[in-house]
């Protein structure tokens, strides 16, 4: 006896549209078993990983800063995974952009011009840009697997921010730390408020607005869509698909480049062996609990920033792992994935036949 799953000739779109509620509950049933588990009052656990942070100012705008980099990556991801591409890789597109765009204040500490700043989220832009076209002309013009390329490019991103911090870009006064030195003003995201928040949130605000219209409303939008669901339908109206991969990846990289450089002069304002908390990996899980549109990866990008908050909060206040927030992010996908499935596809069991010998 086997269990199969066949699909379903029609899905339920109140279902398809309930389905990220029903995992966010789901996640919230498992997270109160994770925290009895671990001997903690999961009421007590619930509250301060989900709604303390939600309860003064400070932890707001904590929010919104590290909720700015994973919607910008998940925005680029939905042109990714809509084309039907797979890029798992925007970790490394990320630190990529990062470097790249750390080039000015960093080799020429003193251009300190109106142009430094936006030179530098050029220069992020495309750098994780190309990176990211890396593994796409890998697919076009070898067929190589998109997924093993893009994520094997992420520790190679990794090693060489490790190489640049501790050796040729390390701060000449920074007492040896493996850090770069301190960007200057002119290349720092300006600041809103009192808090880390800088200009970078309404910059992502404005991606997921422009992106919204033009998958919705442009030519390229319907080729992204067509491509991604029949690609044989997509090649009779004209559309290449080598070219669509390659303007995917290069806008998923360019978008996570452009957050990387943005993480980097905004709220670390130097470069760190280490400038990611896994933003690239978790802005996957951001993507698909947002259903891969724009304006709901804009909500989807709120409520997994508050996993970082809260699992920060827990670990100080609760003594809970440090590993608790990604355990529930893993679990977050998990449901949205299985949640998916279910909608898609129906379970049959199916008899197996009896044996009647043994096979060699």
């Amino acid at each position: 006896m086997r269990i199969e799953l066949v699909k379903r000739t029609e899905h339920s779109r109140l279902m398809a549209v309930l389905s990220p509620v029903i995992a966010v509950f789901l996640t919230l049933i498992a997270a109160a078993i994770l925290f009895q588990l671990s001997g903690k009052d999961p009421l007590l656990g619930l509250f301060t990983f989900f709604i303390e942070p939600l309860t003064d100012t400070w932890s707001l705008q904590e929010l919104i800063v590290k909720a700015t980099p994973l919607v910008l990556i998940a925005c680029g991801l939905a042109v990714c995974y809509l084309s039907n591409n797979w890029n798992i890789g925007a970790e490394g597109q990320f630190v990529f952009g990062a470097l790249c765009g750390s080039f000015i204040p960093i080799v020429f500490p003193d251009f300190e011009t109106v142009l430094t700043l936006p030179l530098m989220l050029l220069l992020g832009a495309l750098g994780g840009a190309a990176w990211g076209l890396i593994p796409a002309i890998l697919k076009t013009r070898f067929n190589t697997n998109e997924i093993l390329t893009s994520l094997m490019l992420v520790y190679v991103a990794s090693l060489i921010l490790d190489y640049l911090v501790r050796g040729p870009w390390r701060d000449p006064d920074g007492y040896n730390f493996p850090e770069s030195r301190l960007f200057t003003d002119a290349a720092t995201l300006p600041v809103i408020g009192d808090g880390r928040m800088s200009i970078a949130a309404p910059i992502a605000v404005v991606v997921v607005i422009v992106l919204t219209i033009v998958l919705a409303k442009t030519l390229k939008g319907f080729e992204i869509r067509v491509m991604g669901e029949s690609p044989r339908a997509g090649s009779f109206a004209g559309f290449s698909k080598k070219r669509l991969t390659l303007f995917a990846f290069a806008l998923a990289g360019g978008l996570a480049g452009l957050a990387g450089t943005m993480e980097v002069s905004g709220s670390l304002g130097q470069l760190l062996p280490t400038i990611s908390p896994g933003y690239g990996f978790t802005a996957i899980i951001v993507a698909f609990l947002g259903r891969l549109n724009p304006a709901a990866i804009l909500i989807a990008g709120l409520v997994l920033a508050l996993s970082y908050i809260g699992g920060e909060g827990v670990q100080a206040s609760m003594g809970v792992s440090d590993k608790i927030a990604a355990v529930i992010q893993g679990l977050l996908l998990f449901f949205v994935l299985a949640c998916d499935t279910f909608i898609l596809y129906r379970p049959r069991i199916v008899p197996g036949r009896s044996a009647t010998g043994s096979e060699i």
